[in-house]
């Protein structure tokens, strides 16, 4: 919240709640259901308040299909990607240090810098796997 107000936005138990949520969540959540669990705080105000948080990279906005878009908290301590399974729409973060070191690799092989990065393995869960065979 400390950022917010450093930035010079308005203190507001609307933004509150929406940072508290956030904060809960292991993975990437959408705005409409942010919505959806935060009845008592205006669509509006979600909205404006992933904007906040999206501009001064405390969330990230991640891509992960549909038509809703989706937020996590930034922490940089924990950083993850995202199984995202095509049947039932799970989910599921996961971590690869030699993922990472991959993308590190590849970035000085281009002589490029990586500042950030999000990785979404599209596919089937294990569930939607057996379902189908």
């Amino acid at each position: 919240m400390s950022r917010l107000d450093e930035a010079g936005y308005r203190s507001g138990a609307a933004r509150r709640q929406v940072v508290e949520l956030l904060d809960g969540e292991h993975c990437a959540v959408t705005a409409l259901e942010l919505d959806r669990r935060l009845a008592a705080v205006g669509r509006a105000s979600v909205y404006r308040t992933l904007e906040q948080l999206e501009r001064l990279h405390l969330v990230q906005r991640v891509d992960i299909g549909g038509d809703a878009a989706s937020y996590e908290r930034l922490d940089p301590d924990e950083h993850h990607h995202h199984f995202v399974c095509e049947d039932c729409g799970t989910l599921s973060p996961f971590s690869s240090e030699e993922l990472e070191r991959t993308i590190e690799a590849i970035g000085r092989g281009a002589e490029f810098t990586v500042a950030a990065h999000d990785v979404v393995l599209r596919g089937s869960c294990a569930a939607c796997s057996e379902r189908r065979a």
